[in-house]
């Protein structure tokens, strides 16, 4: 049954699972397809995360009907997938605040609600955390909860799921895995895995056997333990001629049932409740379409991801109209770069873990397969995998969101930086990104690769000094170069422009002044202009320099500023603690100078969900956030020379 807009009369009723444990089969059909309209009309018009929670809402369904959350514990791997959980568990009348600031996380959050059993927002980590829910159970004797990881065939691709279940079927402790097959992340799924799974799936002996092979497991809580265990000798012999190979998951001992249709809740549910009654761990493997139920989100599957604003009844997804044409995204000046710098340099491969078209590389994917990867969800991989090819000659630009790179931190140390590979580290979403919230911020880059020998560090302050640094990257012939850029856009760019090499280490005066100093490292530089022009009116005078560089620091400009000036304010979108802020006191203090220094940055907390613009004023490094700081150093100091 599919709902009409506003017709939830059935949803209306569930305030919490416990609503839903006497519903009947019709109602839990009529339930699932009231959920689905719902996340619909709250979505198109308040954007979040769409098709992935579309594809579940059977399965959500099914998981609260059968299952005593919070007791038992059910982990949604990255997030995206539960929207359908949310509104199911209390906060359904509050949904439409979803990723807004101060309304409701747009993923599991376990301070949010106590039916998030762990704060998830990074791929791959469900499995791992749900063995150590299990194990904690067992220890203290809790053996009647249950404990359910939900993962996607894309979080698959990532290596700390396959440790999560080589251990866990070592531990046997009492786990249910549930595979999300849907052959889609954001992009669609790669590797040999998505190859396996689709094998199958598709395998028409295998199915044809699997329904009678369930039909037998299914009344193994009412047979002997020799009957059990000849039913299980039966089912993994069928398994292995069937498919001419060792089921993957069977060999590193989980129960393995499946593929099962998961858009029939009624029958996800017979099998959840079957299912409990099996001790150790459990892999049930579901078919999932993303977006199930609209049909525009079926059909372009990555658009609908996460689409922004659409019609609920078309899908149009409404695109901003402006009134002069728009500069563009920084993601897209680096796909538009790479290509260009490819097609002149034969040594560049463009690499990232799972996002070609988040970071915009599918530019160069379309038209240079051969010479672009797509990793998977495997930051770690993606890393050592580009140090292999600077070891053989080539020039990798490694893609990586900033907040995914915190993933690879042993293998930018170990496998790059000690060799002095040349890999270029591209890390896109940069600073504050907004709705996303805290497990997204791109705030430690800064603090962590300050520390590492060799690393240069460089932000640009606008998108024609991305292409500049881009081009200057691939000419440096040894050691990590990584370049950060926020998410969003920022100045128009000549395409048509020479590039021009950067100095490295060398930074640039923006603004003239007397009064005291201002000190930026990448685009947040526009909010010290912004603050500039707004001091100029009230007769104060400051200093702009955009330092492009963390790492080698422009001691030169330093030197020159700390000379002039005993008044200065650094401006990061990053970590107030190891930036820019901290080193440039570093500096002040190893040369023995005296001056007043005021750091504005992203502050030592976890910063939640809300636009840009929103964040940057709570954290006080918007345009009035920096004027508020200058005019309390111009004050001061003019208070001083009165005394």
């Amino acid at each position: 049954m599919e709902a009409t807009r506003g017709d939830y009369n059935l949803l209306n009723t569930i305030q919490s699972p416990d609503d839903m444990k006497s519903l009947t089969p019709e109602q839990l059909r009529q339930l699932s397809g009231e959920l689905r309209q719902f996340i619909i009309e709250i979505v198109s018009s308040n954007p979040g995360h769409f098709g992935a929670s579309l594809g579940v809402v059977e399965l959500t369904v099914a998981l609260h009907h059968v299952y005593n959350a919070p007791h038992d514990q059910i982990i949604w791997d990255v997030g995206h997938q539960a929207y359908g959980h949310k509104i199911l568990t209390g906060r359904r009348d509050n949904f439409h605040t979803n990723r807004k600031y101060g309304g409701i996380s747009g993923f599991p959050k376990p301070s949010e609600s106590a039916y998030d059993a762990f704060g998830v927002g990074h791929a791959s980590t469900s499995i791992s955390a749900a063995l150590g829910m299990a194990a904690g159970n067992d220890y203290r004797g809790e053996t009647d909860r249950q404990v359910v990881a939900v993962i996607g065939d894309g979080s698959l691709t990532g290596g700390m799921a396959y440790e999560a279940l080589n251990n866990a079927g070592h531990a046997g402790k009492n786990l249910l895995v549930i595979l999300n097959d849907n052959h889609i992340s954001i992009d669609p799924s790669v590797g040999a895995m998505k190859d396996y799974l689709l094998d199958i799936t598709t395998s028409k002996a295998y199915n044809k056997v699997k329904n009678d092979v369930w039909n037998l497991l299914g009344f193994l809580n009412k047979i002997t333990p020799n009957a059990r265990r000849y039913a299980q000798k039966i089912e993994n012999a069928i398994k292995s001629i069937v498919l001419k190979q060792s089921n993957l998951f069977e060999s590193l001992n989980f129960r393995y049932f499946g593929p099962v249709d998961g858009h029939d809740v009624l029958h996800l549910t017979d099998i959840l409740k079957d299912m409990k009654d099996i001790p150790g761990p459990k892999l049930l493997h579901i078919i999932t379409q993303k977006g199930k139920g609209f049909a525009k989100a079926e059909e372009n599957q990555t658009a609908f991801h996460s689409p922004g604003k659409f019609d609920m009844h078309t899908g149009e997804i409404f695109r901003k109209s402006y009134d002069k044409p728009q500069p563009p995204l920084y993601q897209d000046v680096f796909g538009e770069t790479i290509l260009e710098l490819a097609k002149t340099n034969k040594k560049i491969i463009g690499i990232t873990p799972a996002m070609p078209t988040g970071s915009s590389l599918k530019i160069m994917m379309d038209e240079m397969p051969d010479r672009t990867y797509d990793v998977g969800i495997a930051e770690q991989h993606a890393v050592t995998f580009s140090a292999g090819l600077a070891a053989s000659g080539m020039t990798p630009f490694c893609n990586i969101y900033s907040s995914f790179m915190q993933r690879a931190y042993d293998q930018v140390i170990h496998d790059v930086a000690i060799q002095k590979l040349p890999v270029v580290f591209c890390l896109d979403r940069a600073g504050l990104v907004g709705s996303d919230g805290a497990t997204h911020h791109g705030a430690y880059d800064l603090a962590y690769f300050r520390c590492i020998p060799d690393m240069v560090i460089a932000s640009p302050l606008n998108e024609i000094e991305l292409r500049d640094l881009m081009y200057t990257a691939q000419l440096r012939p040894a050691g990590p170069f990584a370049i950060r850029y926020p998410r969003g856009r920022g100045v128009t760019v000549d395409w048509k422009q020479p590039f021009s090499e950067i100095e490295i280490g060398k930074g640039q005066q923006l603004n003239n002044g007397s009064d005291l100093a201002i000190l930026s490292l990448g685009p947040i530089g526009k909010e010290v202009t912004k603050a500039i022009s707004i001091l100029e009116k009230d007769h104060f005078s400051a200093a702009h320099y955009d330092m492009r560089f963390l790492k080698p620091l422009d001691n030169i400009l330093l030197k020159s500023v700390f000379s002039k000036f005993d008044k200065v304010i650094t401006v990061e979108d990053a970590s107030i603690v190891g930036g820019l802020g901290s080193a440039v006191i570093e500096y002040m203090n190893d040369n023995s100078y005296k001056a007043k220094v005021i750091r504005l940055g992203i502050p030592d907390r976890f910063v939640d969900h809300g636009s840009q613009e929103e964040l940057y004023r709570e954290c006080g490094f918007d345009a009035e956030g920096i004027v508020l700081a200058a005019r309390n150093l111009v004050v001061s100091k003019i208070l001083t020379r009165a005394m």
